[in-house]
């Protein structure tokens, strides 16, 4: 039996976008700095890394959108941190940030790994964004290196 599988190392010359949201930046700036980290860890080269920050994460998906139909990358690490509070409005801004990622990813068959954080509270966000539980950055970006190879093994 064939078995396809991603190995964790970049060649170097991918070029890969973090899209990030600005709100909760206490907590997305250190998920993207996972997400840097995990990338020139794996061989990534900085000159070939950019990031792209948009003012929250309901507006993730019209930017990834722009991002595949570009075609200027080979994947897309998409962060954000939404963080519940006390009016429905995190239910509905965690249900279309997810649904729009998922569509555009579906429409475009782009490499793009999802690192938005959905939590209870403040506390919960700062502990999966290196605090306490490991840094949810570093694990999109990583998840995002092996997904890249496994579309090269594809293709």
């Amino acid at each position: 039996m064939k078995i396809l599988e991603g190995k964790m190392s970049l060649h170097g010359n991918e070029r890969i976008a973090i899209l990030c949201s600005r709100f909760n930046s206490m907590v997305t700036d250190r998920l993207i700095e996972g997400a840097k980290d995990c990338y020139l860890r794996h061989g990534g080269n900085d000159e070939n890394l950019t990031l792209i920050k948009v003012p929250g994460a309901f507006e993730l998906p019209f930017i990834l959108e722009k991002i595949l139909e570009n075609g200027d990358y080979d994947g897309v690490c998409v962060l954000g941190a939404i963080i519940r509070g006390g009016t429905p409005h995190f239910d509905y801004v965690a249900a279309e940030a997810t649904k729009g990622v998922a569509n555009v990813t579906l429409k475009y068959g782009g490499a793009v790994s999802f690192g938005i954080l959905t939590t209870d509270s403040i506390e919960q966000a700062l502990d999966r964004a290196g605090l306490k539980v490991g840094n949810k950055g570093f694990e999109a970006m990583s998840s995002l290196i092996e997904l890249i190879d496994v579309y090269r093994q594809i293709d």
